[in-house]
């Protein structure tokens, strides 16, 4: 037989194109259309509605960036389209090689209830099936002239040239868009059921072997359609068309066939390109696709994460929200994930994850009565070892990404495995081998999802979250159609409908024991996330500090003075904080808009924290002598006399730091360190009187700010490539050095340097009884496409950094032995990082910076290695904010000789929580514990108003604790809860006011301290 594959496979692209789609619609008749552009932000749908209207016509521009634009569309059904499949086709200009980086609009009735989304693959708006013939239309579109500042990842695929769109203060005023289409049309269900036959069947042959029998099969059927299909009668001839076609499609799928569990998704960034209130608008327009959908299938699930989202859709469009609930008690419109936003998980701080957590849940549990038992994060870039435990702690059961396959380097071996963190805690994870979290269900996607599975041989079951992201409405009618097709099909791996749960449950039975992944998930891509928009990420530091303090100090005066808790206040500023912690919020990689709003809103939480904060301590304290002096000590650590958690005198050491210049060179010295700095403002000595032993590499300056050129070869805002160290510039110039404060209590050498278009005062001091030197480097910084770094060559021989992540910390190797060596060369820290050889050790702690590389180098002098480590600084990305981080920056961070891991511990819980100085009476803490591992992270009073006190603390330093927490206040009864404040399952309970605390390494505890009367409480 002759070979006619690419004589049919191109027959049927043409007549697909130019004759069956056309033919979807056969009848059309153009709207009469009005527009009213909004003024400024978007309006209150009622002053749209109310709005004057001017005629307008279809080929019109429209919209200015950001700008809304209202659509009023009237018209009658004909009676002659009585018993057709009407709907209105509205293209606002749609480019269909991308959705969710575009315009989008949301219908809405006359009366102003949402109806339904609008984008490039979902133009419809639902009229009648069947019409009864003069129906009279009258719709209000609200359309959104969004943009990407990155370009789309359509055809032409991003680009990262900077562009002033990405904040409407800097946007231009020409309009994006010209409208397309505003029709009535009739749906002939037949051909487009045809359209659909089609595609999967064209899809699926293009993944067959070109000798595969059954590829020779399917076409076959496909000429006897195309012959069947008259191009001047389609719709007449459609039926027989799909007859052709039949027992292709009823051929079954083989016994072996990769299963696939399709979940419809869209994933939707809660603010990437757009700003958050651009947010809550394509929430909105996707819940309302979504519901219809679940209105006209009754097999499709959708699963959507981000209880953040959900709220939004009830404050702002209730009626959709109210279908929303509908659906969710039937099953099919599934809450997953928990997590109050998709956050990052490298930069978050601890607590606030757990915080992801419970107000998350919370919300899912009142709104529906439901508790997710997976963790939903498909997009963070990487995923913290500490991340399981805390999970298991909120009742999850399950963890899902897909992040990773992301890695630049290293494959991960594994789509279904055992993910175990750093305190031994294993979960159930699985990566879903499409690689995607918005996939069409095109065949390429299933069938890559088939081939890609790591487990094959010992498992056939994986996950396909399909459905436009981003705004792009999730899931589409062709979608569904596409699974159905694709259940049970020679040839195609087998695709279903299901839910998360219902796929986990399944996954774990098919394998019950999969391999172990042990320690963090490192994303071998967007390393520059540590560092990039570096206000943004010192705003969620402080945040996270001041409601620890406002929490401490608020229930220390409940429980002491009987003052009112802030329980609406701290619930909402938990809130805003949490929603900054989005996976594209904290980790800078936003537009300008995006940013610009987080710092307001961190400037707005500060302030509010800070005076809630003096209202306690004002209580707690307002009974003794203005005249004693005290200091309110928040840390987890006595500090200067002062314990932890409580006000008290201090007994701070005194000074003098004695100050001596000799040599060119400056020296300070308190008698536990002396700090010499030569005439470049360079720390060329820090000697250890305490170990008798010198700090600093022999020849290599210490505090030495390198500017590297910073380039990489895309995701600008996101990505660090390794070649930035083949250029680097030592910044040794001075233009000031002034020594201050010698014979004081404090001394300190101030340097002031130029570069490039940007300036630096640099700060290098030593305090009276501290075992640390503290740097502070004031920047006016305007350099672009620069990396700034801060160098520490150590005179230590390290095989591996300790890194603080949450509740813990985790080792890295200094060496690049392998390729997933190699790979981490830029990694994340929170408050310290740690180098030690045996019997000596050393920490770098910082207020607000997480970017880090450590390396093993030559030693300038004698035999042996250095170990350096570079705090990363400052970034000067271009896009997709051109501005970002230009402008001042007060960055600080401290060098601690001698220091082991407790030591780093205390020295970082220091550095972000500073003392407050205070007169009047001293406040004994509420709970203590005496062991130098175990760290008390939280004291708040439960959230559910009860008045009991709430406890979290922590093994710090990876081994095993003994101790006992005490409180110092009425307590009938302590018990240990999960992190939603509930008993946990075989949880410890003892009675009275001390609790036995027995913890594994890295362990967190979570404990309820019932008071007296509370209503919790068993009598």
């Amino acid at each position: 037989m002759h070979d006619r594959r690419a004589s049919t496979e191109a027959r049927l692209s043409r007549t697909l194109r130019e004759r069956v789609r056309p033919a979807v619609h056969p009848l059309r008749l153009p709207l009469d259309v009005a527009v009213w552009e909004a003024p400024g932000e978007p309006v209150p749908v009622a002053d749209a509605l109310g709005a004057d209207h001017t005629p307008t016509s279809v080929g019109e521009p429209w919209g200015r960036p950001w700008s809304t634009t209202w659509f009023r569309l009237r018209g009658t059904v004909p009676p002659a389209w009585a018993g057709r499949h009407v709907e209105i086709h509205a293209d606002l200009g749609f480019d269909r090689s991308s959705v969710g980086f575009q315009a989008e609009g949301l219908a809405y009735t006359a009366d102003g209830a949402a109806l339904k989304g609008l984008n490039p693959y979902s133009d419809w708006i639902p009229v009648a099936a069947p019409a009864l013939g003069g129906e009279d239309i009258d719709l209000h579109i609200e359309a959104a002239a969004n943009l990407s500042v990155i370009g789309t990842p359509g055809e032409g695929g991003f680009d990262f040239r900077p562009s002033p769109e990405g904040d409407r203060l800097t946007s231009s005023g020409e309009p994006l868009y010209r409208t397309a289409a505003f029709d009535l049309v009739v749906v002939d269900d037949e051909v487009w059921e045809l359209v659909q036959d089609l595609e999967v069947l064209s899809e699926l042959m293009a993944e067959l072997g070109d000798r595969d029998p059954r590829r020779a099969e399917i076409l076959r059927a496909v000429e006897r359609c195309l012959d069947a299909l008259d191009p001047e009668q389609v719709g007449p001839t459609a039926p027989a068309a799909r007859a052709c076609l039949r027992s292709v499609l009823a051929a079954p799928a083989h016994a072996s066939a990769h299963r696939l569990s399709a979940v419809g998704h869209a994933h939707i960034d809660s603010a990437w390109l757009w700003p958050v209130r651009e947010t809550v608008r394509k929430v909105a327009r996707t819940c309302a696709n979504v519901v219809d959908l679940l209105d006209s299938d009754p097999d499709f699930v959708f699963a959507m994460s981000q209880a953040q989202q959900y709220a939004w859709i009830k404050e702002h469009r209730p009626e959709v929200y109210a279908r929303v609930k509908e659906k969710v008690a039937e099953g099919r419109f599934v809450p997953v994930g928990g997590m109050w936003v998709e956050s990052d998980s490298n930069l978050t701080g601890g607590e606030s994850l757990v915080r992801q957590f419970t107000h998350g849940k919370r919300f899912f549990l009142d709104e529906f009565g439901i508790e997710p038992r997976e963790v939903w994060l498909p997009d963070s870039f990487g995923y913290s070892a500490a991340l399981p435990q805390i999970m298991r702690l909120a009742g999850a059961e399950w963890f899902l990404t897909q992040k990773i396959s992301w890695n630049t380097v290293n494959r991960f071996p594994h789509h279904t495995f055992r993910w175990e963190g750093i305190d031994g805690t294993r979960m159930f994870t699985h990566f879903p081998p499409a690689d995607m979290y918005n996939s069409e269900v095109k065949g390429a996607e299933v069938h890559h999802a088939a081939r890609n599975f790591a487990e094959q041989g010992e498992a056939r079951h994986s996950l396909l979250p399909y459905g436009h992201g981003d705004g792009g409405g999730g899931p589409t009618r062709e979608m569904l159609a596409r699974v159905r097709r694709l259940r049970d099909l020679e040839g195609s791996p087998r695709v279903d409908f299901d839910s998360p749960a219902s796929f986990h449950a399944k996954a774990l039975a098919e394998y019950p024991q999969p391999p172990v992944w042990s320690g963090e998930l490192y994303l071998e891509s967007h390393r520059g996330t540590y560092t990039s928009q570096a206000r943004t990420k010192q705003g969620n530091r402080r945040s996270e500090h001041l409601l620890r303090e406002a929490e401490l100090w608020a229930a220390t005066a409940a429980v002491r003075r009987a003052a009112p808790y802030p329980y609406e206040a701290l619930d909402r500023i938990w809130k805003t904080v949490l929603l900054q912690q989005f996976h594209d919020i904290l980790p800078g990689s936003s537009i300008a808009w995006v940013h610009r709003e987080a710092e307001e809103q961190y400037a707005r939480a500060a302030a509010e924290l800070e005076r809630l904060i003096a209202g306690s301590l004002s209580v707690l304290t307002e009974d003794g002598d203005p005249a004693t002096e005290l200091v309110a000590n928040a840390s987890p650590h006595a500090r200067a006399g002062v314990p932890a958690l409580g006000v008290a005198p201090t007994a701070a050491a005194t000074g003098p730091v004695t100050v001596t210049s000799d040599d060119g060179l400056v020296t300070l010295d308190n008698g536990l360190l002396r700090v010499r700095v030569d005439g470049r403002g360079l720390v060329v000595s820090v000697h250890d009187h305490r170990a008798g032993r010198e700090v600093v590499a022999p020849g290599a300056p210490a505090n030495l700010l390198q500017l590297h050129r910073d380039t990489p070869n895309q995701w600008d805002a996101w990505d660090v490539d390794e070649f930035y160290r083949n250029s680097v510039t030592d910044l040794t110039d001075v233009d000031g050095l002034t020594v201050h404060g010698a014979g004081t209590d404090s001394a300190e050498v101030r340097v002031e340097r130029r570069f490039g278009a940007s300036t630096v005062v640099q700060t290098i001091a030593l305090r009276a009884g501290a075992a640390r030197v503290d740097f502070t480097a004031e920047l006016d910084w305007h350099e672009r496409q620069k990396l700034l770094k801060a160098a520490f060559p150590l005179d230590v021989q390290a095989d591996r950094s300790a890194a603080e992540i949450q509740f813990g910390h985790v080792f890295r190797p200094t060496h690049a032995n392998t390729t997933w060596d190699a790979a981490k060369f830029e990694i994340c820290a929170h408050r310290w990082l740690h180098v030690a050889e045996p019997g000596y050790g050393i920490a770098l702690v910082n207020e607000a910076t997480y970017g880090h590389d450590v390396t093993r180098d030559d030693r300038a002098v004698g035999k042996g290695v250095v170990t350096t480590v570079r705090l990363s600084l400052l970034r000067a990305p271009l896009s997709p904010d051109p501005e970002a981080d230009q402008g001042r920056h007060v960055l600080r961070y401290a060098l601690a000789p001698g220091a082991d891991i407790a030591d780093a511990v205390r020295e970082g819980y220091h550095a972000n929580l500073p003392e407050r100085r205070l007169s009047g009476t001293p406040v004994v803490p509420l709970v203590s514990v005496d062991h130098p591992a175990v760290v008390i992270e939280a004291v708040k009073l439960a959230d559910d108003g009860s008045g009991d006190v709430v406890v979290r603390l922590y093994e710090a330093l990876g081994g095993r604790a003994s101790t006992h927490l005490d409180a110092a206040f009425q307590v009938v009864r302590i018990a240990e809860t999960d992190l939603l404040e509930r008993p946990a399952a075989d949880g410890a309970t003892a009675d009275g006011d001390r609790f036995p605390v027995e913890l594994g390494p890295f362990q967190i505890l979570t404990l309820r301290l019932y008071r007296p009367d509370s209503p919790h409480e068993v009598k």
